[in-house]
């Protein structure tokens, strides 16, 4: 299903939380990272609504679970507040982004290691690992995201449409943002 543009333009005047994704993007990923990339991922998980929460118990701004936060928290004192407080659930989202960040030091293209985190963050780290494993039985390249995209369905079923819409969504929603 493609995003419309125009759904997505509005978000430039929503500045609330700006300064808190581009601080903790300057903390966690340096200042050359652009900060627009964690703003596009909460208007993909949830409009931007701090007090947005999921049936399933992810909750805030960047959607986190609580067992997630409190893992966060233990390790990132930073992370003083709860998960329900805008700034310190942007933080939590961010350095949980980061902690992916890392998994997929591989050589890669950039774009392609900033879908393999936010594939991780919506379907699971594990299920992306997985889903490079067949990738690379099929012949494919397990560290471009393209290889990924195909072999998804054997990992997580059904879901693999929300984790790949996500990804492509957060794409899209970051270029439309100024």
């Amino acid at each position: 299903m493609p995003c419309s543009t125009q759904a997505f333009q509005r978000y430039n005047h929503v500045v609330k939380f700006d300064p808190y994704f581009s601080k903790y993007s300057k903390r966690y990923f340096g200042p050359n990272f652009d900060w627009r990339y964690f703003k596009a991922q909460a208007i993909a998980e949830s409009g931007l609504k701090a007090d947005a929460r999921s049936k399933v118990g992810a909750a805030g701004v960047m959607q986190i679970m609580p067992k997630t936060f409190e893992e966060i928290k233990t390790k990132n004192p930073i992370i003083k507040g709860t998960r329900l407080q805008p700034r310190w659930n942007i933080a939590a989202g961010i350095y949980y982004d980061r902690l992916l960040w890392k998994t997929w030091k591989a050589e890669r293209p950039l774009l392609d290691r900033i879908r393999f985190m936010f594939g991780s963050y919506n379907a699971g780290k594990g299920n992306i690992l997985k889903a490079q494993k067949v990738a690379e039985k099929e012949g494919l390249d397990p560290n471009l995201w393209r290889s990924i995209k195909p072999v998804l369905p054997a990992v997580t079923g059904s879901r693999s449409k929300e984790t790949i819409h996500y990804v492509e969504k957060i794409n899209h929603i970051k270029g439309v943002l100024r």
